[in-house]
């Protein structure tokens, strides 16, 4: 529970009434719940959208449906389910609408269908919808051993294209070379990232996928070939990068944006497409999350900060039936 904002020491763990059900809502018991970025954000009132509090944190989340509304026909009590609501997941129960789930493939377990969708939904519809990515494009994932980054050049790879993954550790690295980098460049304060970008791509890239933001956009742009594209997804450095638009008039680069709301609004066939190739991909175990930690749901302040300070790799676990 969220009682006042601030860092994730502000949360505590507290018994409450279970939610209401209503009408074309489910009820689902909460296995896991998988931690975002945004969560951490939420909670220090930082993000773009504000939720007054008290609120229950947690955007992410599979589980088994243990009542269903009125009206509602897709699910039945006992059906395993994973979904994502703005907040409210990291609790034993979560009351969602029914459109906000999706059925379990068999095969996977709910700490997998948890860490799946936010950030292989994300990466996804940006490389197959936004960034156009086709094989043999030379793809620059920033972030990538963190969730969306991870989940980027894993379906990048899938894609064909060619990934160079730009993280901040070994470790990331290594986690980003699993799922399928080709190249690996490890960026810390100081390092000359558009130099390393230059040495390894020395024809430039044809795409740019950013979820961090800060000192890294720049030098990744300027890495890009002639009409190249660029697609910004977040902002987990902190910090809203800057870019002089000189730069887009000489290199002909096209700069994008992705956020789910306004990609369900004004492409709404095209989101349903990719969702159903990219369960595919979850069913037949193409694809896969990488999961770098798991923790309990007492341990809810610890699993934040580690997402907060950047310092995970892939993605974090909550598994909330454990208090």
């Amino acid at each position: 529970m969220c009682r006042t904002y601030g860092d994730p020491d502000v949360i505590g763990v507290e018994e409450v009434p279970p939610p209401e059900i209503g009408p074309g809502l489910v009820r689902v018991a909460v296995r896991a719940g998988a931690i975002n970025f945004p969560d951490v954000l939420l909670i220090a009132n930082r993000y773009q959208v504000s939720v007054p509090v008290p609120f229950i944190p947690g955007s992410e989340f599979a589980g088994e449906v243990t009542e269903v509304g009125d009206g509602v026909e897709s699910f039945r009590p006992g059906q395993r389910v994973f979904g994502s609501t703005m907040v409210g997941a990291f609790a034993e129960e979560v009351v969602v609408s029914a459109s906000s789930l999706t059925d379990i493939p068999n095969g996977v377990t709910d700490d997998v269908a948890a860490a799946f969708g936010v950030a292989f939904r994300t990466a996804f519809h940006v490389l197959r919808s936004v960034a156009q990515v086709r094989t043999g494009d030379e793809l620059i994932v920033l972030g990538a051993g963190g969730g969306v980054g991870s989940a980027a050049v894993q379906l990048g790879a899938l894609l064909g294209a060619v990934v160079t993954a730009i993280a901040s550790s070994p470790e990331k690295l290594e986690a980003a070379k699993a799922c399928g980098a080709t190249r690996l460049i490890q960026h810390q304060a100081g390092s000359d990232l558009r130099a390393a970008l230059k040495e390894a791509l020395a024809q430039g890239a044809d795409v740019v996928i950013d979820p961090v933001g800060g000192g890294l956009a720049e030098p990744a742009l300027r890495s890009l070939r002639f009409g190249g594209r660029f697609v910004t997804v977040g902002y987990a450095s902190g910090t809203i990068p800057h870019i002089p638009l000189n730069l887009v008039l000489l290199k002909g680069v096209t700069i994008l944006g992705f956020q789910f709301r306004d990609f369900a609004i004004h492409q709404p066939e095209e989101m349903v497409n990719n969702e159903v190739e990219l369960l595919e991909l979850l069913v037949t175990g193409q694809a896969r999350p990488v999961i770098g930690a798991t923790f309990d749901l007492n341990e809810v302040a610890e699993a934040l900060r580690l997402v907060g300070d950047g310092q995970a790799i892939g993605k974090v676990v909550l598994r909330t039936g454990s208090v």
